[in-house]
């Protein structure tokens, strides 16, 4: 199996696209790594003028094909960032600290103003203007997910990104309630709850719905914040117990809430029993934990495993149109869509059954959690023939 991957500063960024230009004049560390990052609040930052903080940029090869953007900010204690409006969606996961956000449609227009503290998820508003303000005296970090690069590659001039007028109608237009939790769950196909919010307030406590398709005895809620993007779910499972592998479309981004364990990653044309096939070494070994990120590049399979004390529970984001993603999000099952790692490769999906999977898989994991003083609680399984 291959080491366990370490992320890396880039000491000289890429000019190749507008996002990669933008990224490189803004000052800050911008951290490379293949699929994942053991803690985000322990890379290196740097003051960032534009914003009034500090920062570092993430880019990992998941987030370069989806053209989706990372980076990681501070807000000291008692200060806040400066005003910004921006064309690109951006969700905000709070990772450390407490605070408020203002928001308006336009400079001078009645704000908008909701609190959020460790462990919120919220989306702001396209081209609104906002400002993210500490509410204490400990340093405020966080994390956003953006689809800046999709944005600035596509306008190339990133002034204009930052300095339009345009206001999107039917979106925010300084409603009140607009930030509050939503209360709409819905039963989306055969398998998964949707709840539409524009406000986690701390994804780590969220009620979750039963959903063993993916992981035996887990739970797993999806939610829309925006038209697009930003959509995700919180998924989270029971100790001694690991996720079936399943791959899709790159730009789908994990972030770990409670727990650890780690995530196995191959490229689909390994097949489903990698170690059986000799391809061992091709197999990437991500360790996470709290505040730990991991993105699987387009059509790789990964498998979570949970190898604590406790349920693990993470939080992830995706949404928007890949059009050149070389794997099937959805199948067409005759009575509608559904997401294609609901359903078994069997059936014409991307998931792999646990009676289909590579036995060494579960043999690794027993050895590994057995170091722990972990029971297995995995069902049996007897192995289909391939």
């Amino acid at each position: 199996m291959s080491r366990p991957e370490s992320a890396k500063q880039r000491q000289r960024p890429a000019s190749l696209f507008p996002y990669e230009e933008y990224m490189g004049r803004e000052g800050i560390p911008i951290v490379e790594a293949m699929c994942g990052v053991d803690d985000v609040t322990q890379l290196p930052r740097k003051p960032w003028p534009r914003t009034g903080g500090s920062g570092t940029f993430i880019q990992m090869r998941g987030t370069f094909q989806s053209e989706r953007g990372i980076y990681v900010a501070e807000i000291p204690g008692g200060g806040e960032l400066n005003p910004e409006r921006h064309l690109y969606e951006e969700e905000i996961f709070i990772l450390q600290g407490r605070g408020l956000t203002e928001v308006s449609v336009k400079e001078g227009k009645p704000k908008t103003i909701f609190e959020w503290t460790e462990g919120s998820v919220f989306a702001l508003p396209r081209n609104s203007w906002h400002k993210l303000i500490n509410g204490g005296r400990e340093p405020v970090i966080f994390m956003a997910v953006t689809t800046a690069p999709r944005v600035m590659n596509a306008l190339v001039d990133i002034d204009a990104v930052f300095n339009c007028d345009y206001e999107f109608p039917g979106e925010f237009v300084g409603q009140p309630g607009y930030f509050k939790v939503g209360d709409e769950r819905v039963k989306e196909g055969r398998f998964s709850t949707i709840w539409y919010t524009k406000f986690i307030p701390d994804a780590r406590a969220e009620f979750l719905d039963d959903l063993e398709q993916k992981v035996a005895g887990g739970q797993l809620t999806g939610y829309k914040m925006g038209k697009e993007f930003p959509h995700g779910h919180i998924s989270e499972w029971p100790v001694g117990r690991y996720h079936k592998a399943h791959y899709h479309g790159p730009g789908a981004i994990l972030i770990g809430l409670k727990g650890k364990g780690y995530v196995l990653l191959w490229p689909r044309e390994l097949g489903t029993r990698p170690y059986r096939d000799g391809h061992e070494d091709k197999v990437m070994k991500v360790e996470w934990g709290s505040r730990s990120i991991y993105c699987p590049p387009d059509a790789w399979f990964h498998q979570h495993f949970n190898t604590g004390k406790e349920p693990a529970r993470h939080v992830a984001v995706y949404g928007g149109r890949i059009p050149m993603s070389s794997a099937r999000t959805v199948i067409d099952r005759g009575d509608g869509n559904e997401f294609s790692g609901y359903v078994s490769f069997r059936e014409g999906g991307t998931l792999i059954d646990y009676e289909d999977e590579d036995p060494e898989v579960r043999r690794r994991f027993a050895e590994e959690i057995n170091r722990e003083g972990i029971e297995l609680k995995m069902p049996l399984v007897k192995y289909r023939p391939h």
